[in-house]
């Protein structure tokens, strides 16, 4: 009785040590199982990171090589621009040296045709010297005007103080001051062309001109900060020639103006 209980003691201790056992090797089992679920999520978030890193890169280089083809097509543009007014502008040289070669050939014909008109009676040579004066003068006019179609200011001026001393009684005369005004404006030198606009509305009065060279003196006077003296120039263009389209133009300047 003793021998058998002894035996059943030992096989039950048996089978609790084996279940024992058994539970330890199933924790383990768990545990290794959690690890690998844990690594596993790690890289599926890794892995997460990295596509929205390579999405980002990815837009952000095809961004990039958008702007780098706008640029390009922008350069491209700016480049035929450059072309055509390097083009524009030497037609423009040649055009102009044709003008003053021409010009040169025609003031040689006026020098020599003087001289002819010398040995013809006397008012012969009266009538031959006018006409050629007027031919010279016509010249030195289109002259002032190529330079000015140029945009070369300097050279306007310089021809235009030429012309006032030769012709200071032509009819081109206010023009002449007109386009001086424009070239001193263009120069930044204000001060000057409101000066030569004053010389048109105050000697020149009945002068197609002088509607519009007060609206550039009213412009030069904006340039210099003068702003109410720019207003009271405007307000009088609107009263003295309301019918001018530089009155037109002064009506929306004023409003401009603050």
């Amino acid at each position: 009785m003793h021998k058998l209980q002894f035996l059943l003691l030992a096989g039950l201790c048996i089978a609790t040590s084996q279940a024992k056992a058994g539970l330890f090797n199933d924790d383990e089992a768990r545990s290794d199982i959690r690890q690998l679920e844990m690594r596993l999520e790690k890289l599926e978030k890794t892995n997460l990171k990295l596509e929205e890193a390579n999405k980002q890169q990815t837009g952000s280089l095809l961004d990039l090589l958008t702007q780098i083809e706008s640029l390009n097509q922008e350069l491209r543009k700016l480049r035929g621009q450059s072309e055509e007014l390097e083009h524009n502008l030497q037609d423009a040289k040649n055009r102009q040296k044709d003008f003053y070669v021409d010009l040169d050939t025609r003031m040689r014909r006026f020098e020599t045709a003087e001289t002819a008109a010398e040995s013809a009676s006397a008012q012969k040579t009266a009538d031959k010297v006018v006409i050629d004066k007027v031919a010279v003068e016509n010249s030195s006019y289109e002259v002032i005007y190529a330079y000015y179609k140029a945009a070369n200011y300097k050279k306007v001026l310089e021809s235009s103080k030429e012309f006032l001393g030769k012709f200071p009684e032509s009819v081109r005369v206010p023009n002449v001051h007109y386009l001086m005004g424009d070239a001193y404006f263009s120069l930044d030198d204000f001060k000057k062309s409101i000066a030569s606009y004053q010389i048109i509305v105050s000697k020149y009065e009945t002068s197609a001109n002088v509607p519009e060279a007060w609206l550039n003196i009213a412009a030069c006077q904006q340039q210099l900060k003068e702003a109410g003296t720019a207003k009271k120039t405007l307000k009088m263009i609107i009263a003295k020639f309301p019918d001018s389209k530089a009155a037109v133009k002064a009506k929306k300047r004023l409003v401009s103006i603050k």
